[in-house]
């Protein structure tokens, strides 16, 4: 019988970061090996992951990023949580057909809900009438969750994304991968470890605290490691991408406002983006945009217009798009690469004043992209810690509150990925804790096959 297996997604880890700061992710390595890997475009979490576990482009699986247009609703939907958006054969489908004994635990990956593995755990808030968000995980078997709370403590919600985002989160994730592998000896278990990811969006990988973050996420995923290693488990160590200095934010919306392309809709004081009456706009994400053209009429002078705003390296057309596999009915007519240190907002307003309500919260899912800005405080407002505080004595005692303690700023964000043309020393990275199919660069659609090799011993 083969060993079990546990894959370890630990975010933003790089073999530039490997040596002294690492000493459990580098003796893992030395044990068996590290190899660098090849992105997809775009190098962002959700389409990564997908390619990981089914081997497989965007234009097969359909994750063309963090979130995309949906034409038929008319409507951007961003960090969407059901498995069924991923198509083709999960890995441990494939590894089930080859073993039928074979059973799989997923804890906190992306689009973990209404899978086909045997246990899940992830993050999903409640949300009642009045307003408010409820921290809350979501399980199957839905007691998976309560039980592990009730060894661990509370899933500490608000360090998993926000301005408070931290260690504490990867940490519990961790211990209940620990927890759930000496109960449970699931054939293959996949772990999702975002901690290093956030203070290299808010400091940049060049800032002198991040040494700190490398050696406390090392420690955290070395206990889990040791955990299942002295329980007779194979790991491997997989990252999504690498963190470069971002320094220019690029505002690809608000110059296709400003064409007369862009449409909003003025609601309550606020502008709205009203996508299904827009002739173009971008849905942001990192250092990637779609840029959706309702017209094909519009479409060179949209290109145009895009290609010519500082920070963008490209725009690719649905040729280009089927050079590099990103040309799926999801995807933009046209796709906007960024310049290195370049990084896309979402914003469309002209105005601060006229932004949306949910432009100062965190609000991953009714922003039309992805806001890194959700990292920060507003640092604009001395003020904001006590408006933190009486925004949660006003939920605590059942009133309704808006937390708008998130700035307009986009120029506090200080690292960014996305893009797939990236120095390999600064790019993902895969660990595998044997020598079994050791290579020294490894393609991320490789991933599931060396995985699927992995699990048959």
């Amino acid at each position: 019988m083969s060993k079990p297996l546990v894959v370890i997604d630990v975010v933003g880890l790089t073999p530039s970061m490997l040596g002294p700061d690492t000493p459990r992710f580098s003796s893992l390595a030395l044990d068996g090996f590290r190899a660098a890997l090849d992105p997809v475009l775009p190098a962002v979490t959700c389409t990564a992951q997908a390619t990981m576990l089914t081997g497989a482009l965007p234009r097969e699986h359909g994750v063309v990023g963090n979130g995309w247009y949906t034409r038929d609703q008319a409507e951007v939907m961003f960090w969407r949580q059901s498995n069924r958006l991923v198509a083709g054969e999960k890995l441990w489908e494939t590894a089930r057909r080859r073993d039928p004994a074979l059973t799989t635990a997923v804890l906190f990956w992306w689009f973990n809900m209404y899978g086909s593995a045997e246990r899940s755990v992830t993050v999903r808030p409640i949300y009642p009438a009045d307003g408010r968000k409820i921290p809350a995980l979501y399980s199957h078997p839905a007691a998976l969750s309560g039980e592990l709370e009730a060894e661990l403590g509370p899933f500490p919600f608000f360090q998993f994304w926000g301005p408070k985002s931290g260690l504490p989160s990867s940490d519990w994730i961790a211990r209940s991968a620990a927890s759930l592998f000496r109960r449970e000896r699931p054939g293959l278990m996949l772990v999702y470890l975002p901690h290093l990811d956030y203070d290299l969006q808010r400091l940049g990988p060049d800032h002198p605290r991040i040494r700190d973050e490398i050696r406390a996420i090392d420690r955290v995923a070395g206990g889990l490691i040791d955990a299942v290693r002295g329980d007779g488990a194979e790991v491997v160590v997989v990252s999504e991408y690498g963190i470069e200095p971002a320094r220019t934010p690029v505002h690809l919306n608000r110059a296709l406002r400003d064409a007369g392309l862009l449409a909003v809709r003025d609601t309550l004081g606020w502008e709205m983006l009203d996508a299904g009456a827009s002739r173009a706009f971008a849905v942001a994400d990192h250092q990637v945009a779609h840029v959706y053209v309702a017209d094909p009429a519009d479409l060179a002078r949209v290109a145009a217009l895009v290609a010519a705003q500082p920070g963008v390296a490209r725009v690719l057309g649905r040729e280009a798009q089927g050079a590099i596999g990103l040309d799926h009915e999801r995807s933009g007519e046209l796709v906007a690469v960024a310049e290195p240190g370049a990084w896309f907002t979402y914003y469309y307003w002209l105005d601060d004043a006229r932004a949306p309500d949910f432009a100062r919260t965190v609000d991953i899912h009714r922003k039309p992209g992805y806001d890194p800005v959700e990292l920060f405080l507003d640092p604009d407002r001395p003020l904001i810690a006590g408006r933190v505080l009486w925004n949660l004595a006003r939920k605590k005692a059942g009133f309704r509150y808006l937390m708008d303690v998130i700035p307009l700023r986009a120029d506090l964000v200080k690292g960014t990925h996305g893009r797939a043309d990236v120095d390999p020393q600064h790019g993902p990275l895969l660990i595998c804790s044997n020598r079994r199919g050791a290579v020294d660069r490894m393609a991320m659609t490789a991933v599931r096959d060396f995985l699927l090799d992995q699990l048959a011993g």
